[in-house]
């Protein structure tokens, strides 16, 4: 992706880049970064690299501590578990709405996207099995016209997704979390409002019962 020029185009590549390595744990929690360094490894001045900073350290992905410098956040469970609290809330009334009326365009979305997680989970490539899961419920999101909502949600769960994509490095339950991801899809399909509420429910809290596991593996990681 080659970088525009103009501060604020470059700030906002700065910043997606950097948002990236964070969320896929390429910058792993805990590690001290700089200007100079990032600047120096995304060939851009310092200036659009400080605000990226700015915007990820409001966002409670970076911490900005004087006189120690700067330090990617690590996991917060409480922050993980607000984040899958207001998700779960919401994502049950989102698939509530799917079951009512999704476009048939999308219905053929999620069977691919579900084709492309078993290819995934065959060759053990979680980094795409996380991005396809995430598609896959943005794609209920798309399918109900609440697009808005979605990106409303992913502001929120920054350290909720860093542990989801730590337990699938950690290969751990794929196949629950597609044999769910099926569930949806077809009490979506058969118009099953309370069983796809039920099934989104037990999906998103899969995470609250291996995060202690998680802890004892990657101490530190976690606050």
């Amino acid at each position: 992706m080659p970088v525009k020029k103009g501060t604020g185009s470059t700030r906002d590549f700065s910043y997606q880049i950097l948002k990236t390595k964070i969320l896929n744990l390429e910058l792993k929690p805990g590690t001290k970064i700089s200007e100079k360094e990032i600047a120096d490894e995304l060939s851009v001045s310092r200036t659009p690299v400080r605000e990226a900073f700015m915007m990820l350290a409001q966002e409670d992905l970076l911490d900005v501590i004087p006189q120690i410098g700067t330090i990617v956040s690590k996991i917060n469970l409480e922050y993980v578990e607000e984040g899958r609290f207001i998700r779960e809330k919401i994502e049950k009334e989102i698939v509530a709405l799917a079951c009512e009326l999704f476009p048939d365009e999308y219905k053929n979305k999620l069977e691919k996207n579900i084709a492309l997680q078993e290819l995934c989970a065959k060759h053990n490539n979680h980094h795409e099995l996380f991005e396809l899961d995430e598609e896959f419920h943005q794609l209920i999101f798309k399918g109900c016209r609440k697009e808005r909502t979605w990106r409303m949600l992913e502001l929120l769960n920054s350290h909720f997704n860093r542990l989801r994509l730590l337990r699938l490095t950690n290969n751990s339950n794929w196949e629950i979390i597609i044999y769910q991801h099926k569930k949806v899809f077809q009490f979506i399909t058969e118009s099953k409002k309370k069983e796809a509420m039920e099934i989104m429910e037990q999906h998103l809290r899969l995470v609250v019962i291996e995060q202690n596991d998680l802890k004892v593996k990657y101490p530190d990681y976690f606050i």
